[in-house]
């Protein structure tokens, strides 16, 4: 987990060792999309020079929407750890996806940067197969700055402009982990990096209901999101949350309080198993209220009835959050389409 001045934490990703620092190829490695981003750096065949297409500003989407009042959509993704999740991913749940038109799609960045290579390629598929504007995000706490400094020479190279800066979480295979001393402690000091290696529209993570590293008080943490706005976040996407109550707290001292003019979307969680949004919550912080609770005790093994409970508690929530001046919504899809297509369909943001 993030330390309280870092970045959010991840809806988990197996952490693998990266192909870049094993210098090999995995079983699993079997995308057929362009060759790695290390292959493609070292490369001068005229295959590899060919420009590729660059996704849009982040910033200037948001400005775009705000202008028009219209929300902001994106759904998070993240990349194929197996063979059938990378054919579920790029033959259902992308097709699937892309009929809602999304503003933009993100890629996580496993643990410890286990997929480091596959974070650039799954983005960069997003881009040129749909064109669809890409986004990956990138930590910092255990990856040599030369690793952080190639993975935005890879970003820039493959058209991909958008990045979102995290702390991240230290790799789950390594119990007695040591941070790598890289210089990078905190987010903001990965955002100050990113913003000298080139032209990206950067994006940072922030905590409704804290950090729940911070054991100073959330109004703490939330300057210390502020730090981060003032190093050159564009824009904030928050960590999931299921009482809108705290959103527009946040919100209210976000805004009010300390002045930040940058649009702040909610990340919505779609529930579609009790036992994962469980496993989530208790790794993030997040609080699950009492009514949820219940209504999932209630449906037990109802394995539909919890996905659709998921769709109809997500779509309520939206729509408040929308009315309430929300300026988009982040969805974690968790490389599945029904649920966001759904509530996307039903808040009338997609055709039926």
């Amino acid at each position: 987990m993030e330390k309280p001045g870092g970045g959010r934490a991840e809806i988990p990703v197996a952490s693998t060792a990266s192909d870049r620092n094993k210098g090999q190829s995995t079983s699993h490695d079997t995308m057929s999309m362009r060759p790695s981003s290390k292959a493609t750096r070292a490369a001068s065949g005229s295959v590899l020079n060919i420009v590729p297409p660059a996704g849009r500003f982040i910033r200037e989407i948001y400005a775009e929407k705000s202008a028009a009042s219209l929300p902001v959509v994106s759904i998070e993704l993240f990349p194929p750890k197996t063979p059938q999740g990378e054919k579920n991913l790029f033959e259902r749940t992308l097709p699937n996806l892309v009929k809602a038109k999304p503003d933009f799609c993100s890629v996580t960045y496993g643990a410890g940067g286990s997929t480091h290579d596959k974070t650039l390629e799954v983005v960069d598929r997003i881009q040129r197969q749909y064109s669809i504007t890409g986004m990956a995000h990138l930590t910092c706490i255990s990856s040599s700055r030369d690793e952080i400094e190639g993975f935005l020479q890879d970003s820039a190279q493959l058209g991909i402009r958008n990045i979102l800066a995290l702390r991240g979480d230290p790799p789950r295979d390594i119990p007695n982990f040591s941070k790598l001393d890289n210089g990078f402690n905190y987010s903001y000091q990965l955002i100050d990096f990113i913003r000298s290696q080139g032209e990206f529209s950067i994006g940072t993570a922030g905590f409704p209901e804290s950090h729940m590293a911070c054991d100073e008080g959330k109004q703490v943490d939330w300057q210390r999101l502020k730090t981060k706005i003032d190093h050159g976040a564009d824009f904030v996407i928050t960590q999931l949350f299921f009482d809108n109550a705290d959103y527009f707290e946040f919100m209210d001292y976000m805004v009010g309080t300390l002045g930040v003019t940058v649009p702040i979307t909610p990340g919505i969680l779609p529930i579609i198993s009790t036992e994962q949004v469980e496993r989530f919550t208790a790794l993030c912080g997040a609080r699950l209220p009492e009514h949820v609770t219940a209504q999932l005790n209630e449906l037990g093994e109802d394995r539909d009835g919890v996905i659709e409970f998921g769709i109809d508690l997500a779509t309520r929530q939206c729509e408040e959050l929308l009315r309430g001046g929300a300026p988009g919504l982040h969805l974690y899809s968790l490389n599945k389409s029904r649920s966001s297509l759904q509530i996307l369909r039903n808040l009338g943001l997609v055709a039926s």
